[in-house]
């Protein structure tokens, strides 16, 4: 797969040609010396067309999966779809990138870490934001015990407009607050505690909810061990996000756009120990061309960060729990 020291880029190819796809996945492959979008399947072949990949449009997903060219798939589907067309792609001898949420619940998630290991293929939720510098700084930091024992961590993002007629105002489809933006908000919350064994537990939950059946707005109080958790995502309100963390020994908060920093945007981690104030700032960079180069270089056996689809069955499992309080479908 080399010639010399050079590794042949990984080939690509997408089911789906949505906005995520065409604003964020599609420049990155194009942009990223270690991948190549070769292929693009959606039901409109000229929506697939734009996203400008270097071999074949197809109108059917199933073609696509055949085609022996593509060696890797990346699925922007709408949630329902999330588990059958990645269990179709891995059976198919494809490694896989699925927008986030993996799954609707831990039990689909399941399904597919199986499928995975059965294949010996590479499966990643393309949980974006957790390749941004910044958060695994985050991460990094909280891992090291930076800040001491734990009190608190609060996480939410909520935003409005989403467009009539998109599969998030149905039940059906997996739409609702919840899987949308709380999938953020939920793996915040789990990256800050260190993905604790146990399963953190529900106190409150409510939530708003649309005329067609889906969550419009979810709250949740939770608690692991000592550490008191607040969760909200929401798509009918102004937009807003956060995460804080609260220690013993200080605190840390992301003040701008936490899961969301891209293209052209300066960001900031604000850490506090009693008096003092440190700010540590990040370049603009773009996190979706970040994810793209270290799942393909995982793919190609070199060194690579990723988020361990074991990690995305967690935070699946804590919006069951949440989901269980306050019902609606599944």
């Amino acid at each position: 797969m080399s010639t010399g020291d050079r590794v042949a880029p990984v080939r690509w190819g997408f089911l789906g040609a949505g906005s995520v796809a065409r604003r964020g996945l599609a420049p990155a492959v194009h942009s990223c010396p270690e991948a190549e979008l070769v292929a693009v399947a959606s039901r409109d072949v000229g929506r697939a067309e734009a996203l400008e990949p270097r071999g074949r449009c197809y109108g059917s997903y199933a073609q696509l999966l055949a085609d022996p060219l593509v060696e890797a798939v990346y699925i922007s589907l709408p949630n329902d779809a999330h588990l059958p067309a990645t269990l179709a792609a891995l059976e198919a001898g494809k490694h896989v990138l699925t927008e986030k949420p993996l799954g609707r619940t831990a039990e689909e998630v399941r399904q597919m870490v199986d499928a995975a290991r059965r294949t010996r293929l590479l499966l990643v939720e393309a949980s974006w934001y957790r390749w941004h510098p910044r958060t695994r700084r985050v991460e990094a930091l909280l891992a090291a015990g930076a800040l001491g024992p734990l009190t608190r961590v609060d996480a939410g993002f909520t935003f409005r407009g989403v467009p009539a007629g998109d599969y998030r105002w149905d039940p059906d489809h997996g739409g609702g607050a919840l899987y949308d933006v709380g999938c953020y908000a939920a793996s915040a919350l789990l990256v800050s505690t260190g993905w604790p064994v146990l399963t953190p537990q529900v106190t409150t939950a409510a939530a708003r909810w649309a005329p067609s059946g889906v969550d419009l707005g979810v709250t949740a109080r939770l608690q692991a061990g000592e550490v008191t958790l607040r969760l909200t995502a929401g798509i009918a309100e102004p937009a807003r996000q956060w995460w804080t963390v609260t220690a013993r020994r200080g605190s840390l908060a992301l003040p701008e756009t936490p899961f969301t920093a891209w293209n052209g945007q300066a960001t900031s981690l604000l850490l506090v120990s009693g008096r003092e104030v440190h700010v540590e700032d990040f370049a603009a960079c773009d996190p979706y061309r970040l994810m793209v180069t270290e799942v393909s270089r995982a793919i190609r056996g070199q060194p690579a960060y990723l988020v361990a689809p074991e990690r995305s069955r967690e935070v699946a499992g804590l919006l069951d729990t949440i989901r269980g309080r306050i019902g609606g479908l599944v």
